[in-house]
């Protein structure tokens, strides 16, 4: 497809990271379609089809995103900045530590929000056109074509690149598999998540104040499953419960949940009342956790692969929008390497972020042990405190894991890398500490640190 002359994209999902693509390519002077299987959620009569979701914990990855279009600032001025996770115990204490340095934080985001304010963003421009209650039929990649299904009639539209931006079940994704060498993976994890009504307090004025500590992650580890809470701008939190579907399965009638949270879960009894566990009861949709892995996101120039459609992943090292967001920046940085060339763009954009992608996915999925059965261990605080003191002691040197994912943009598989490179140097401290004294110890440090971590080779990351 040649670039000079603008053609036709057509973006399936209107999503948040198919609102952010379609600002990207009308400011580049493409057309572009966005086709949304729902009706317009920005609508009063149509909010309650917004699906419950998980709040959404916006960081550096996603922050640099919407800065190319002019809306970071907007989105965190209605964001609540949390700047450390608060642990409760099962014996009711609670501690906390915060996610980095002084100042670093991630923020707490409501989806439904977002979503609307980058449908709106996407509005603004006289070449995004979006199509609402239009479901996907059929793509015909090669002939510029997709069919698509609107108040029960077929209707074919042009579309010279598709753009599947269509979350984890996506059809543009069912489409490229008919035509591509694209290896995919669909895989389930045996847990399940509820969402939980967590209201603010009312005062006797009618306003509202947080029952908890507003500036914070809660967290309720207890092995097998957890308990989080994000806070909201009502002072209220959204809680969600993640466990195995086996104790879902065992919780048939508000009684059992009452006697399941009173066990496990005393302090939420305490703070928010067994009235409103018993009504967040009533509503409760167990959902299932998805992860999804794709070899290639393109076919030629035709068509790619965004978001969830392309890398869906348990949400539990808060990276899934995060890593949505940031495609659309990987893909214009690849339309900015080949100007004139959208397969050469598109083959660039699925190589940088098929790598990232994998090792994301394996970082979340591990992000959930540790979130529901390590955060209060000995061993996982000292580790902790390790990094925190090296990194105290070699800032540019020694760059702990969730600082590297969450607050620069350092490629997810150099994170991995750099994490593995860590364990060595630790490993091995811990060995010669027990045997050789603390003057043997700082000598082998300065010595393993002289094998360069793959940070220093490749960024510098503070400029991320």
């Amino acid at each position: 497809m040649n670039q000079d002359v603008k053609q036709t994209v057509a973006i399936v999902g209107a999503g948040l990271v198919g609102c952010l693509q379609a600002c990207y390519l009308a400011e580049r002077g493409y057309a572009v379609n966005i086709y949304e299987k729902r009706s317009d959620t920005r609508k009063k009569e149509n909010q309650q089809l917004t699906r419950i979701s998980i709040n959404l914990a916006l960081s550096t990855r996603g922050i640099e995103a919407l800065k190319e279009v002019g809306l970071a600032e907007t989105v965190l001025q209605r964001a609540i900045p949390m700047r450390a996770r608060m642990i409760h115990e099962l014996d009711g204490a609670c501690w906390s530590y915060a996610y980095g340095t002084k100042g670093q934080h991630i923020n707490s985001v409501e989806r439904a929000r977002l979503n609307q304010l980058l449908l709106a963003e996407a509005d603004k421009y006289p070449n995004v056109t979006i199509y609402f209650d239009h479901k996907l039929s059929m793509c015909d990649f090669d002939n510029s074509k997709i069919t698509l299904l609107h108040d029960n009639e077929k209707i074919t539209h042009k579309a010279d690149l598709v753009i599947g931006c269509d979350g984890s079940y996506s059809l543009v994704r069912q489409e490229m598999l008919k035509r591509c060498r694209l290896d995919f993976s669909q895989s389930y994890i045996p847990h399940g998540y509820v969402e939980i009504s967590m209201p603010g307090r009312t005062l006797p004025s009618g306003a509202t104040e947080p029952v908890m500590p507003f500036n914070y992650l809660h967290i309720w580890p207890r092995k097998e499953f957890m308990l989080i809470g994000l806070p909201n701008l009502d002072n209220s939190f959204t809680g969600t419960l993640f466990m195995p579907f086996k104790y879902f399965d065992a919780l048939q009638t508000g009684d059992d949940a009452l006697n399941f949270f009173q066990e496990m879960f005393p302090d939420f009894i305490k703070l928010f009342g067994s009235e409103n566990l018993l009504s967040s009861f009533k509503d409760w949709k167990v959902a299932g956790l998805v992860s999804i892995r794709c070899s290639t996101y393109n076919y030629k120039d035709r068509c790619v692969l965004m978001g969830d459609a392309a890398h869906a992943m348990v949400p539990f090292y808060g990276q899934g929008m995060n890593c949505g967001l940031e495609d659309c920046l990987v893909f214009k940085q690849a339309l900015d390497t080949h100007p004139h060339n959208l397969e050469a763009a598109l083959d660039e954009y699925s190589r940088l972020r098929v790598t990232d992608a994998f090792a994301i996915n394996d970082l979340a999925m591990y992000n959930y042990i540790e979130m529901r059965s390590k955060v209060n261990s000995k061993l996982f605080l000292l580790r902790r405190r390790v990094d925190s003191f090296l990194h105290w002691l070699m800032p540019n040197t020694w760059i702990p894991l969730y600082t590297t994912v969450s607050f620069t943009r350092i490629p997810y598989h150099l994170c991995v890398e750099n994490k593995s490179w860590q364990d060595m140097v630790v490993n091995r401290l811990l060995l010669t500490g027990l045997l050789g004294g603390v003057a043997v110890t700082a000598g082998a440090l300065w010595k393993w640190l002289g094998h360069r971590s793959p940070l220093s080779v490749n960024f510098s990351w503070k400029s991320l």
